[in-house]
C-alpha cells in the first residue's frame, strides 16, 4: 500500500469498522475480543501507522507525566525501583504512570503505544532484549531513559547496575569457601540483558577457577515440587554444593525447599541469591544475597530523564551504579 496510511485504510486491512480502530488507539479494550486486538495490533504493526500516528499528532505541550514501564511490579526490587522513580519526579513536579510487561514484547509495545497516546513527555523502561528495536521502528519522538537492563553499548540514557561484576566477585568468595560444584538456578537468561550479565559473571568465574557448574532453569510457574525434586540430588550428594538464585522472585521459592534441610546449610549447601532483604536476614540460616541500590537506580532514571525533557543537558546520560554483598550465614563455611 502506497502513500500515507490512515485510519480507514488500517479498519480495511483489520476487517473492522473504524470506531473499532479508534478505540484501539484509545486503549479501550473492553468490549473487544482477543483476537480482534491480536488482528488490530498486526496490521498496525505490518503498517507502520499507530507509532507514527502518535507522532504526529501529539502536541508537544508539555504534560508533565512520564510512562513507566517495568517486568514485574510484584517483587520488592521492582517496589524500590517506582519508589525513587516517583519520588524524585514529584519534587520535580512530575507524575508517573506505570504499566507492567511481564517481560513480554508485545505487552512493552501496548504500554509504549497507550502511554504515548497520553501525551507523555517521556517514558523510564526496563526493556527487554529486543525492545530498543522496536522503539526505533515505532519512531516516537519522545526521550526515554533505560533502567536495569540496557545495551550498555546503546547511545541512549540509561541507569543499571554492575551486575556482572557483582556476581562474578560473589562466585569467586564460593570458590574461596570451598564448595565442590555450583548451581545456578534462573529465568530465561536470553530475555534481559541483565540476567545475561549475571549468568556470564557466573560462568566466567567458574570457568576461570576451573570448576562445575551446572543451570536449572525456572519461570513464575515453576513449583516447589518441580525444585524439590530437581534439587534432591545435590542434596543427598557427597559433595558440597553452592546454589546461586538469579532472581530474587526466584529465590523464596527455592528456599521453601532448603528451609527443611537447615543443617546442611552452609556446609554441604551454600545459597546465594538477589535483594529480597525483607526476609533473608530473619530467616535461620540467613541467607546472602547481592544488594542492587534499586531505589537509588529509580531516581538516577528519573533525574536523566526529566534533564533530557527540560533540556539542561546537565546530566551524564549513563550511570552504573554498585551492588553489594549482603554475606550472612548460608555461605560462611570457613570464615563465619
Amino acid at each position: 500500500m502506497s502513500g500515507r496510511i490512515t485510519i480507514n485504510d488500517i479498519a480495511k486491512l483489520a476487517g473492522v469498522s473504524k470506531t473499532t480502530v479508534s478505540f484501539y488507539l484509545n486503549g479501550k479494550f473492553d468490549k473487544m475480543s482477543e483476537e480482534t486486538r491480536a488482528r488490530l495490533e498486526e496490521v498496525i504493526a505490518r503498517t507502520n501507522y499507530y507509532p507514527n500516528t502518535i507522532a504526529r499528532s501529539l502536541n508537544y505541550k508539555q504534560t508533565h507525566l512520564i510512562g513507566v514501564v517495568i517486568g514485574d511490579i510484584t517483587n520488592s526490587f521492582a517496589n524500590q525501583i517506582v519508589k525513587g522513580i516517583d519520588d524524585f519526579s514529584r519534587k520535580a513536579g512530575y507524575q508517573m504512570i506505570v504499566g507492567s510487561s511481564g517481560y513480554l514484547l508485545e505487552n512493552e509495545r501496548r504500554c509504549i503505544t497507550g502511554m504515548a497516546a497520553m501525551g507523555v513527555d517521556g517514558f523510564i523502561v526496563q526493556p527487554t532484549v529486543h525492545f530498543e528495536t522496536m522503539w526505533k521502528e515505532m519512531n516516537i519522538q519522545k526521550p526515554i531513559a533505560y533502567f536495569d537492563s540496557p545495551n550498555p553499548s546503546s547511545s541512549t540514557l540509561w541507569v543499571k547496575t554492575n551486575n556482572y561484576e557483582a556476581v562474578y566477585d560473589a562466585t569467586e568468595k564460593l570458590v574461596s569457601e570451598g564448595y565442590d560444584r555450583f548451581l545456578m538456578i534462573t529465568a530465561d537468561p536470553y530475555v534481559l540483558q541483565t540476567r545475561m550479565e549475571r549468568n556470564r559473571g557466573f560462568t566466567d568465574c567458574l570457568e576461570l577457577n576451573k570448576k562445575s557448574y551446572e543451570t536449572l532453569l525456572a519461570d513464575d510457574r515453576t513449583t516447589k515440587e518441580y525444585l524439590e525434586e530437581k534439587l534432591k540430588p545435590y542434596l543427598e550428594s557427597d559433595q558440597t554444593t553452592a546454589i546461586f538464585v538469579c532472581n530474587n522472585w526466584l529465590l523464596d521459592k527455592v528456599y521453601l525447599v532448603l528451609r527443611h534441610y537447615p543443617e546442611l546449610i552452609p556446609g554441604k549447601i551454600g545459597l546465594i541469591g538477589f535483594d529480597s532483604l525483607e526476609w533473608t536476614e530473619l530467616v535461620s540460616p540467613s541467607i546472602t544475597t547481592i544488594v542492587q541500590p534499586a531505589y537509588e537506580e529509580g531516581q538516577a532514571a528519573a533525574r536523566i530523564l526529566i534533564d533530557r525533557i527540560e533540556e539542561h543537558n546537565d546530566e551524564a546520560p549513563n550511570v552504573i551504579l554498585k551492588c553489594r554483598i549482603n554475606e550472612l550465614e548460608s555461605t560462611r563455611r570457613i570464615n563465619g
